[in-house]
């Protein structure tokens, strides 16, 4: 509560029109719709996907459309009570109280702009989404998908959550495709046919975001070139970046976002194969896969992506709490360093946003670093997946140490020696069973 107290003050008092001018944006949509009838999707193309106004109607369900400050107060109640159940879930793991603390420090972090977007509705739910990746594979891919009509990326972790499925299409695909079919069906019926998928077409007019990755060599080439640019995007109320080849890297990332999802999944299907029998019968390897799956994929999203909002690092969030409270091996350095990244992004936006704009050096390389960080998270996080699952990657007394957590650390059991469970966790012995001939072990 102090936390997202602490946030909905900065949000809605001290930098209300630099950081949740989204808000009011979601607010005048809603009031045009009860006012006038006239509904993004339903009337009109849209950035959102069509079930992102489900989220929205919400506060003004409680607040109404009309005042603005009621409004972003209701919004703000919205997205306490969803990370309150995401931080609930949590608890109830076995490294929760890790997971819960870091998820609320990452909050803090990231500033207003981690309550005040779409991005920040969907996050909590990813939470949820993944905890219950094992147990409950439907709801897991029941919430992915509602959560990616909502806002895309969490759509992303339906490709670790098939791979990890013995019946991928019972489990996974038919879910997913069940909650399609009331969205499309839902907005047909409302006619609203026409602009289903205007989410994806409106992207085509962006240009190269300046806060995206892809725009790093040009934003700091920035600081002393007259050829490089900042502008305004008024269309779509974005600061995009111009210069010598900045619609070519544009274009080539509005591709090279499919060939880069492509390519992650290539990589998990991989490891899928290669780790064999153990990952069918080894819940602990298969849950270490489908988090960093996840997280594989939300920064390919954001890596490969013209577009570079702040709020986008809200979607490497929910993977690295649910690692941490599943107490899985090597998320806590992770964490560290997307805690730093989630610093990094408030301090640019939105405290001296201004500097960016106008080419000031300090803020300007402390975001080509931020930048080169998410780079690196990636890169790492490629690395573990591709390495041999062992006692360094999942589960044992080993691990704890090389993730700078000393075994036997109280409150985190260490699992019993050969054990592939994950600190204390039931799980299946690590190396080949014994043969058993006439009933007895050989």
């Amino acid at each position: 509560m102090l936390v997202h107290a602490w946030l909905t003050r900065l949000g809605t008092v001290e930098l209300r029109q630099d950081s949740f001018g989204d808000v009011d944006l979601y607010r005048r949509w809603v009031d045009a719709g009860l006012t006038s009838g006239w509904w993004p999707v339903l009337d009109e193309a849209w950035v959102y996907p069509p079930a992102a106004l489900v989220p929205l109607l919400a506060p003004a369900a409680v607040a109404g459309s009309a005042s603005p400050d009621a409004y972003a107060l209701a919004w703000c109640g919205l997205v306490t009570l969803l990370d309150a159940v995401a931080v609930a879930a949590l608890l109830r793991r076995p490294g929760g109280h890790v997971a819960a603390g870091w998820w609320l420090a990452f909050l803090v972090l990231l500033g207003p702009v981690a309550i005040g977007r779409l991005d920040s509705v969907v996050a909590p739910v990813s939470v949820l989404a993944l905890l219950a990746a094992l147990s409950a594979p439907r709801v897991s891919a029941a919430l992915v998908t509602a959560g990616a009509w909502v806002k895309v990326s969490p759509g992303a972790a339906i490709v670790p959550l098939a791979l990890a499925s013995r019946r991928p299409w019972r489990d996974v695909v038919a879910p997913a495709a069940a909650v399609c079919v009331l969205v499309v069906g839902t907005v047909v019926a409302l006619g609203g046919a026409r602009n289903v998928a205007s989410f994806v077409l409106e992207q085509g007019s962006r240009g190269l975001q300046i806060e995206s990755v892809g725009a790093t060599p040009w934003l700091v080439a920035g600081l002393w070139s007259p050829s490089v640019q900042r502008y305004l995007n008024g269309e779509l109320v974005t600061y995009e970046i111009a210069g010598p080849g900045t619609q070519t890297m544009a274009d080539v990332l509005g591709a090279g976002l499919v060939v880069g999802v492509l390519l992650a999944t290539v990589v998990l299907w991989w490891c899928r194969r290669r780790d064999g029998a153990t990952f069918w019968t080894d819940d602990a390897v298969r849950g270490d896969f489908v988090v960093r799956g996840a997280f594989l994929m939300a920064l390919v999203l954001i890596v490969a992506n013209k577009v570079g909002s702040p709020q986008f690092i809200t979607w490497l969030a929910p993977p690295v709490a649910v690692g941490l409270a599943l107490g899985l091996p090597w998320w806590r350095r992770t964490a560290a360093a997307l805690a730093g990244v989630a610093a990094a992004t408030q301090v640019v936006y939105p405290w001296w946003y201004d500097d960016v704009l106008q080419g000031v050096a300090g803020t300007t390389l402390l975001l080509a670093a931020r930048n080169v960080a998410v780079v690196a998270l990636l890169v790492v996080t490629v690395v573990h997946l591709l390495r041999p699952p062992s006692t360094a990657r999942v589960g044992g007394p080993a691990t704890d140490a090389a993730d700078g957590v000393p075994a036997g650390a109280p409150g985190e059991p260490d699992a019993p020696a050969g054990s592939r469970a994950v600190r204390g966790e039931p799980g299946e012995q690590v190396g080949p069973r014994a043969p058993v001939v006439d009933g007895r072990v050989g």
